[in-house]
């Protein structure tokens, strides 16, 4: 195979590793969000669950979590998932919205209480107090960790070859079995670019929340 059509072939891969990844963002950030709000929650069975769940999805591999959600269905309940890059989503989803949330709870947290209590002494209700007080210092405190996470998850889209979803580096390999090197290097500059745009992406978005500062 020459240069173009192995080039073409990967870059086919890569859009699996783009597709994962702004799925599971779609997906897992508002999810995230929701698991925040139980980890917080006064209601002790929701607060609860919500933090095993937590301790559990952070506390184990994100290959055994693409394993289990590939292969549990079929086996326990006779009901497989329709396609291997489904299991992948659905494994991305539940995993980076625990790290999401995490996150979310931190940021939610840092704000001074006494911000809240000041919004409720000017009437204000609980809904405009986290819109117009809470939200944009939530936001500036988590975008570092926020984007660190994110990029993250770009490289971690790799790991759904193990249940055989054909990303760049599952490409890749398979031209390395021929005999071809290149390829497996190469895949290095689709993640290097992609994360290169990435991080100014998300440096001009803390640039525009500076005026946040505490």
């Amino acid at each position: 195979m020459d240069f173009s059509t192995i080039t073409f072939e990967l870059l086919k891969g890569f859009w699996e590793n783009i597709r994962l990844f702004g799925l599971t963002l779609i997906f897992a950030l508002p999810l995230g969000l929701l698991v925040s709000f139980c980890s917080m929650s006064k209601f002790p069975p929701l607060k609860w669950l919500s933090k095993t769940f937590v301790w559990i999805i952070r506390g184990t591999p994100l290959m055994l979590q693409l394993f289990i959600v590939f292969y549990v269905p079929g086996i326990v309940f006779n009901s497989p998932m329709k396609t291997r890059f489904t299991a992948a989503l659905v494994a991305f989803v539940i995993n980076y919205a625990a790290y999401f949330s995490e996150i979310y709870r931190g940021g939610i947290e840092s704000v001074p209480v006494g911000q809240h209590e000041a919004g409720m002494v000017l009437g204000m209700t609980k809904s405009q107090i986290f819109f117009r007080i809470t939200l944009m210092q939530v936001i500036k405190k988590i975008v570092p960790p926020m984007s660190n996470e994110i990029i993250t998850l770009v490289k971690d889209t790799s790991l759904a070859r193990v249940i055989a979803v054909s990303e760049v580096i599952m490409m890749a390999d398979r031209f390395t079995a021929r005999g071809l090197i290149w390829p497996l290097f190469y895949t290095g500059v689709f993640f290097l670019l992609f994360n290169g745009i990435l991080t100014v992406i998300f440096g001009r978005i803390e640039k525009k929340l500076d005026y946040y500062r505490s």
